[in-house]
């Protein structure tokens, strides 16, 4: 009997170590997270919270919006409305009293030019005239004398040539001088002079002025620049794509950078089948009425209308813009929203054209204060955090 106890003790105790190993490692065995991660997507409103900030939700809707094309363009004006003052002859600028800025009419003195040449030309136009007249006696004289056989053809012919050769003269001379605006039916000798005037030839108002007084200008310097602003335009670039778009007599909307809310009605004038080197053509427009401040250079941006179509559309209000991208809430149940990306389209009269329609068909998007959920969903996740 004392040989079998000794014999199993060993395997008893062997036993038991095992056992009591396993049973450590069951107790020291973590144990498994099973709560689900947040969805920080997800915002829930307390009864409190929904009265301080009532959310109403609305479902799609059909309604026609038109599709807008924007573009962008400068004020301009056409040729014959653009005016630059030189002088034929040149000269020294005398005097002008121009600015930029500053109204002028037709025919008001704009400056005067003093040019030697002046003088020269009223004296070459005078000698030319008395030389006509002396010319056109001896012709009148040879021509009596040709009827009572007392001198021959060939005189009288002489007589004609060189009455011809001055009278010519005299005219070109006279064109002349109404190039730098002397009338020659007021040169005699006791009348010439030194200085000419510069006209307006439009009304408007100065654009530039290039010179200053004193300064010799030659005749192919521009003294002035002059600008008619009743038929200002605007001249808008269009994509080479859109051309087929647009067509003359369609309605638009512009205004300035500066002042977006001030809006001027205007209408496509002319759509250039020009391209250029960029794939951009001109669209000239006229605008229904004149602004003094829309000068030459002016930066626009246009909306032209296009067409009207029936669309799954929103309330702006439930747009919700986000660190770059366009998000609604969704209602998943009661007093819980799920903020979810939108695509839009067109805007217009307060309503947004909802591109990924087939997202939201039959679902609750929240209206008012959605904004207000938006900065519960964030403000909570900075909390947590």
């Amino acid at each position: 009997m004392k040989f079998a106890k000794s014999k199993y003790i060993p395997f008893v105790l062997v036993l038991f170590a095992m056992l009591a190993s396993i049973q450590c490692k069951r107790k020291v065995a973590p144990t498994e997270n099973t709560v689900p991660p947040k969805d920080e997507n997800i915002v829930t409103l307390t009864d409190a919270q929904l009265r301080n900030a009532p959310v109403e939700t609305i479902e799609l809707s059909m309604q026609n919006i038109s599709t807008l094309l924007k573009l962008n363009g400068k004020i301009d004006v056409p040729p014959k409305n653009m005016v630059s003052v030189s002088t034929p002859l040149g000269g020294y600028l005398k005097s002008t009293d121009l600015i930029p800025g500053m109204k002028v009419t037709k025919g008001q003195v704009i400056g005067v030019i003093e040019n030697p040449q002046f003088v020269q030309l009223q004296q070459d136009y005078l000698t030319a005239k008395s030389k006509f007249h002396f010319a056109q006696l001896d012709f009148n004289r040879q021509k009596e004398l040709n009827q009572s056989k007392a001198s021959s053809d060939k005189v009288m012919q002489q007589a004609q040539s060189e009455m011809n050769n001055q009278q010519i003269l005299m005219n070109a001379l006279a064109q002349q001088l109404q190039l730098i605006n002397i009338n020659p039916a007021t040169v005699n000798p006791e009348n010439i002079h030194k200085t000419v005037p510069v006209y307006s030839t439009i009304n408007g108002y100065v654009s530039k002025v290039n010179v200053n007084i004193g300064k010799y200008v030659n005749p192919t310097d521009i003294l002035f620049e002059l600008i008619n602003p009743n038929d200002i335009h605007l001249n808008l670039k269009v994509y080479e794509k859109d051309l087929k778009l647009l067509k003359a007599g369609q309605e638009l909307i512009a205004y300035t950078n500066t002042n977006p809310d001030k809006k001027f009605n205007g209408e496509i004038h002319l759509v250039s089948k020009d391209v250029d080197a960029n794939g951009m053509a001109d669209v000239h427009c006229h605008l229904d009425k004149y602004d003094p401040n829309l000068i030459p250079g002016v930066y626009m941006n246009a909306e032209i209308e296009l067409a009207s179509s029936f669309s799954n559309v929103l309330p702006e209000e439930s747009i919700l813009d986000f660190e770059g991208s366009t998000y609604v809430f969704v209602e998943e149940k009661k007093q819980t929203y799920r903020l979810t990306p939108v695509t839009v389209g067109e805007q217009e009269k307060g309503i947004v054209q909802v591109l990924n329609f087939q997202d939201f068909k039959g679902k609750k998007i929240v209206t008012r204060n959605a904004y207000t959920l938006l900065m519960k969903l964030k403000n909570t996740d900075n909390d947590e955090e």
